[in-house]
């Protein structure tokens, strides 16, 4: 499977017959069409042709669009967006025989969002990544925020200060858009040359940051407290509800439990990967989180989730948030 950085992509590298675009961030998605497109326009694909695969979409015409040519057979980009990421059976047979007898003279580019693993295993996506090349717009998570901030700004002939880029980061968590706009705004205050400091940041850096369940899961597994703290602080600023935040950490202190047992009777990580959906980013955080967390740890939380769940629904007296704070604030310590 040929795979591309998506930050390779210039209006000067010689295009592929074929390129299937899908990840979770949707501003480096974008970011790569707009690179292809860029670059078949610099490179003679004037023709355009864009189709959107809804529920009605007829996958039939668009194998007889690819399969003719132009009256002066012009150089074409085809693009093809599945916002639901899953084309169904007439779809992915229609993109295996699209994959499979790739047009002539025409640049093809696949557009899908964030895919399960299901999806990522089936026929119709192994034959595009067969036949073309993948570009995967992964989660700048908030270990790689500062160097992608940093990265970003050197483009624009700006650097920065280490504390103001950790308050730049903090501020824009989650929320990898915003971060891009608040980027382009720094460069349009100062000029080429500038080093970005504390000031300028608190100036002009607006605290957009977002959070969701999988950055706390990753904070407290990877035993990060003062993250932990502070992710709390912002989903319950958001007014996030803790029964789903509750849910996802029971499960998983669940699968650390099981992992423990696991080990324990001389299984490896690898060999159970698969049955605890240690995937991502959990492959090291979970065996990280089991040789710091004791079993009896682990166990005395899962009873403080049930405690706690017990609050949610009005069967016990206490504060919801409060409890679950303590909880995962402890498990991260």
């Amino acid at each position: 499977m040929p795979v591309m950085n998506i930050g390779e992509l210039s209006p000067d590298l010689p295009l592929k017959p074929l390129y299937v675009i899908h990840g979770e961030e949707d501003l480096l998605r974008v970011e790569a069409l707009d690179s292809l497109r860029a670059a078949a326009k610099k490179q003679g694909y004037l023709n355009r042709e864009v189709y959107t695969a809804d529920n009605a979409f007829d996958w039939n015409e668009l194998l007889q669009s690819a399969g003719s040519m132009g009256l002066f057979a012009d150089l074409k980009l085809l693009e093809i967006h599945i916002p639901g990421g899953k084309p169904g059976k007439n779809g992915g047979d229609a993109l295996q025989t699209l994959a499979e007898r790739l047009p002539e003279d025409t640049v093809t580019v696949v557009m899908l969002p964030k895919l399960e693993r299901a999806q990522t295993q089936a026929k119709w996506f192994a034959s595009l990544a067969a036949h073309g090349v993948v570009l995967e717009a992964k989660a700048v998570t908030g270990a790689a925020l500062p160097q992608w901030i940093r990265g970003r700004l050197n483009r624009l002939n700006l650097d920065i200060e280490a504390d103001a880029l950790a308050l730049f980061a903090e501020r824009v968590e989650g929320n990898l858009l915003a971060a891009k706009q608040e980027i382009d705004k720094l460069a349009l205050l100062h000029p080429a040359g500038h080093l970005v400091n504390m000031a300028d940041a608190e100036a002009a850096v607006a605290n957009v940051a977002r959070f969701d369940v999988f950055q706390l899961a990753g904070a407290w597994m990877g035993g990060d407290a003062p993250r932990v703290a502070r992710l709390l602080e912002g989903l319950e600023a958001e007014g996030e509800e803790p029964v789903l935040l509750l849910w996802a950490v029971a499960e998983d202190i669940r699968t650390l439990i099981r992992l423990t047992a696991a080990l324990k009777q001389g299984q490896s990580v690898q060999a159970v990967r698969n049955s605890l959906r240690l995937w991502g980013d959990k492959q090291t955080l979970a065996p990280a989180a089991v040789k710091r967390i004791s079993i009896n740890r682990l166990l005395a939380a899962l009873q403080d989730c049930a405690r706690i769940d017990r609050i949610i629904k009005g069967a016990e007296e206490g504060n919801a948030w409060a409890e679950f704070k303590h909880l995962v604030t402890g498990l991260a310590g």
